[in-house]
């Protein structure tokens, strides 16, 4: 039975964290910056030794080809990304890119000419850490945003996306097109702790939980600290206390597949003296039942609605992004699923809580998703931790289930 060459796979993993290396064993490769341009230029040299021929498109998507017997044969599309969170792990992303490098130079080693051409995508822009949203190269591949919108967007200095393409170089010309693919496989981290306490080496990803961010915005009145009564204030901070309480009164409402987070809460100006005239708090609810979301959304609309009427503040709800609940191609999951009882690696089915490029890959590609556990089911945190042994085990589901579906 073939298998995939894991101290080599596991080599070049270790080589790559090294760019944007963190004291704690992390890695920050923000996405479009200098050590992200790094992990590109090295992913692009492991794939021309192995005769692939590179194109990266308006996005920066880059996407390096995989000869197969027919060309015109619509490809098998496999990958994730290479950018990290700011104190990111070795794993996230970049694991799921090395790993269709991996299956592809397996092939080559096997002299195995595929049916079809497979290609090995990295998204720019996944983690949604430097530039808003997320996945937001792979969301202009599926049509769901403009290339104009993806341009305009910011970082926290001003830097448009468009300018940061241009600055490292990979603001490409090449238009690939969603037709141009039979089915797409993405390997993962699961980044929780399900396959870990149960003991699963796999995870056979069935769907995608919804995503909604927003900000919430509230609006009081800078003045003194000192001479301004109590009374006499419009403190946006005073309502925070209660917003939090409300809004997580979600996971009551909503049961155990209903998940919200605070991510932050800011004042402007962030002064100890000085009653602040603005507050930010930034709020991501998830689940993976589309109807259950739109009642979430429907309930933090009360939320606000309501205590904006008793504050003094004005309390404003900004929804940033909406990405839907996604249910996985079945021709992939089953492919995924025969793949690791091939090989014997104890598994079971699981929807994924985080969203990855595959969700937007779906809209147009028959798509699915690998999971592999992580230490404590930690991710987005420099402690992030895979057995070897674990890698090695989802590449050879990855490889044999692209075997599978490279014959369909």
């Amino acid at each position: 039975m073939m298998k995939i060459n894991g101290d080599r796979l596991w080599d070049r993993l270790m080589e790559i964290a090294q760019i944007g290396g963190t004291p704690n064993g992390g890695v920050c490769r923000l996405t479009l910056s200098e050590e992200d341009k790094k992990g590109r230029v090295l992913f692009e040299d492991w794939c021309k030794d192995l005769g692939c021929s590179i194109r990266v498109d308006a996005m920066g998507n880059l996407f390096a080809t995989y000869p197969g017997k027919d060309p015109h044969l619509p490809a098998l599309l496999l990958g994730s990304h290479l950018d990290s969170q700011p104190t990111g792990g070795k794993y996230d992303g970049v694991m799921g890119v090395l790993a269709g490098l991996e299956v592809i130079h397996t092939l080559h080693d096997q002299n195995f000419v595929p049916d079809r051409n497979i290609v090995v995508a990295s998204w720019t822009n996944e983690e949604g850490a430097r530039f808003t949203p997320a996945m937001i190269g792979s969301g202009v591949f599926s049509g769901t945003f403009s290339l104009d919108y993806a341009y305009q967007q910011k970082d926290k200095e001003g830097i448009t996306l468009h300018d940061a393409l241009n600055s490292i170089g990979y603001k490409g010309t090449d238009s690939v097109k969603p037709n141009e693919f039979q089915y797409a496989l993405e390997l993962h981290i699961e980044q929780g702790p399900i396959l870990e306490r149960e003991e699963k080496q796999i995870g056979i990803v069935t769907g995608v939980q919804g995503i909604r961010w927003y900000d919430i915005h509230i609006s009081g009145k800078e003045c003194h600290a000192g001479p301004t009564p109590m009374d006499y204030r419009i403190d946006p901070m005073q309502s925070v206390p209660l917003l939090l309480t409300e809004l997580y009164k979600i996971s009551e409402v909503f049961g155990e597949d209903a998940r919200i987070t605070i991510g932050y809460i800011d004042a402007s100006p962030a002064v100890k003296n000085t009653v602040p005239e603005k507050a930010s708090i930034s709020l991501d609810i998830r689940h993976p039942n589309e109807d259950q979301l739109t009642k979430m959304h429907e309930f933090v609309l009360n939320v606000i609605q309501t205590i904006d009427k008793e504050s003094k503040s004005a309390i404003a709800l900004e929804e940033i992004w909406h990405s839907e609940s996604v249910v996985f191609d079945d021709n992939c999951v089953h492919a995924v699923q025969q793949a690791s009882k091939k090989l014997g690696y104890p598994h079971r089915r699981i929807i994924s809580g985080a969203g990855h490029d595959s969700v937007y890959t779906s809209k147009v590609i028959p798509t699915s998703m690998i999971f592999i556990p992580c230490k404590d089911g930690l991710s987005h945190n420099e402690l992030e931790s895979a057995k070897k042994e674990d890698v090695i085990a989802g590449t050879n589901v990855l490889l044999h289930a692209s075997l599978q579906l490279q014959h369909k």
